[in-house]
């Protein structure tokens, strides 16, 4: 089978794209709104582009009605926002914090996850979460017709539970195993690490 994207409709490029480019991570994030109510949205279009500066990127579309998902406008207007890993245990509230509200609802409230306060930055982190990356907007570019967000935000540092993180000499390590982060996969379908393959690169 030999798919033209040119031919297909946006849904079916959609479609496509989310079971083919697989398993991808999950950016939980973590913004302000207007009234100062905290926004929670997962976001499987997300990735690192850079450590130096660090800068990852998160690609956020629109609502049904063509405005800005609320995660995409509180970022542009305020610019701080938190990107939580999440794990095995949370990806029902993962799911469900995907729900559709009005602007200025929190997701945190619906699905009654526990915030902690980061000394020196505006946003507090999920508690339940391993990681938590503080970022700041650093770009946001529209794409296409629509046109999509890509956000890009510089990681101004990272909270790392002590149970997946240690030094071994002088590099940190971060257990995968113990993180136990799930992955997007097409559909309703997460994926989670299973088998580790450890393999040396070549010198």
């Amino acid at each position: 089978m030999l798919l033209n994207f040119e031919n297909l409709s946006v849904n079916a490029v959609y479609y496509t794209m989310i079971q083919t480019i697989v398993p991808r991570p999950i950016a939980w994030v973590l913004s302000e709104h207007d009234n100062g109510a905290h926004n929670l949205a997962p976001f499987s279009y997300f990735n690192g582009v850079s450590s130096n500066p660090p800068i990852v990127s998160i690609s956020v579309g629109r609502k049904d009605n063509g405005s800005q998902k609320d995660t995409w406008h509180n970022i542009e207007q305020r610019s701080n926002f938190v990107i939580h890993i999440p794990h095995r245990e949370l990806a029902e509230q993962v799911t469900a914090s995907a729900a559709s509200l009005d602007a200025g609802e929190s997701e945190i409230d619906l699905i009654r996850m526990e915030t902690t306060s980061t000394e020196g930055w505006p946003l507090p982190r999920l508690s339940e979460a391993r990681i938590a990356l503080l970022c700041e907007r650093f770009a946001i570019h529209a794409l296409g017709a629509a046109p999509q967000g890509l956000i890009l935000g510089r990681i101004m540092s990272a909270y790392l539970d002590d149970s997946i993180a240690s030094h071994e000499g002088k590099r940190l390590t971060i257990s995968a195993k113990r993180l136990d982060p799930i992955a997007r996969l097409g559909g309703n379908d997460y994926a989670t690490l299973g088998d580790i393959l450890t393999i040396e690169r070549p010198k």
